[in-house]
């Protein structure tokens, strides 16, 4: 069985910043890529940002020179780095992999970390 669990997540008014980690434990042979993603109040998921497992990253357009994603493979966590966090950030962020458990990858989820940014 494997777990994504994130941690990070709370209150912090507009231009502060956060740092989520997520954590993936469990049977896991590899990890392939991992990201963050974000769903805010009647609004649909959206990818935030992703990792590959040399560390490349890519960001939502939205997010690009504030968030920074790394990942330590040595402890099979994902990071992100929020800066200048505005009010439109404000969302339930989700880590997600893409992890080899047996033979094969499968997609995994985490619960999700509440972030609000006030202003």
């Amino acid at each position: 069985q494997v777990q994504l669990v994130e941690s990070g997540g709370g209150l912090v008014q507009t231009g502060g910043s956060l740092r989520l980690s997520c954590a993936a434990s469990g049977r896991i042979f590899s990890i392939d890529g991992m990201g963050w993603y974000r769903q805010a109040p009647g609004k649909q998921r959206e990818l935030v940002a992703i990792i590959t497992s040399r560390g490349v990253p890519n960001y939502a357009d939205s997010v690009k020179g504030r968030f920074t994603i790394s990942r330590d493979n040595a402890k099979n966590t994902v990071y992100l780095q929020m800066n200048s966090l505005k009010p439109e950030d404000t969302a339930v962020y989700y880590c997600n992999g893409n992890i080899m458990s047996g033979t094969v990858y499968y997609n995994y989820w985490g619960q999700g970390t509440q972030v609000t940014v006030s202003s």
